[in-house]
């Protein structure tokens, strides 16, 4: 059983970890090179289209299947234990960075300039730290199946 949960933990990881570098690399960049009102309105529509049960699943799923499996226990614990710590940093960065700026962009009005400024770099910056946090979180937890299963 606790196998299942740490595989379902490193998988659930493996796409949040892959989700925070895909705007990393692409998403951001593109937004980036249109103009104020085409950044702020595109950031704002993925804002509201990301909020769905696909998404929260993967993003609770990962720290929670992580803490369950290191309650379950393994012989790679030490390797879950971590994985779970990175995984909750990545929540913790989210709550209090990413979305407080998200909430602020879509607060923020229609001065596209103003609101663009006060988001973009502060939010990308925060972006690349969470996609750094969690894929350290599925590396964790792929030592702990590698360990587990060697």
């Amino acid at each position: 059983m606790s196998i299942v949960v740490l595989v379902a933990a490193l998988v659930a990881a493996g796409l949040i970890a892959g989700l925070f570098y895909a705007y990393a690399c692409s998403v951001m960049p593109g937004l980036a090179r249109g103009d104020d009102k085409t950044f702020v309105e595109g950031m704002r529509g993925i804002n509201v289209a990301i909020l769905n049960p696909v998404f929260m699943l993967t993003f609770l799923g990962a720290p929670v299947l992580a803490g369950v499996a290191v309650f379950l226990g393994t012989g790679a614990r030490p390797w879950v234990i971590a994985g779970f710590a990175f995984l909750v940093a990545m929540l913790v960065i989210t709550g209090v960075v990413n979305v407080p700026l998200n909430n602020a962009l879509d607060a923020g009005g229609d001065d596209y300039a103003a609101v663009r400024a006060r988001f973009e770099a502060v939010w990308v910056r925060w972006n690349v730290v969470r996609a750094v946090v969690s894929t350290a979180g599925f590396g964790c937890l792929v030592a702990a199946v590698l360990t587990q299963r060697g």
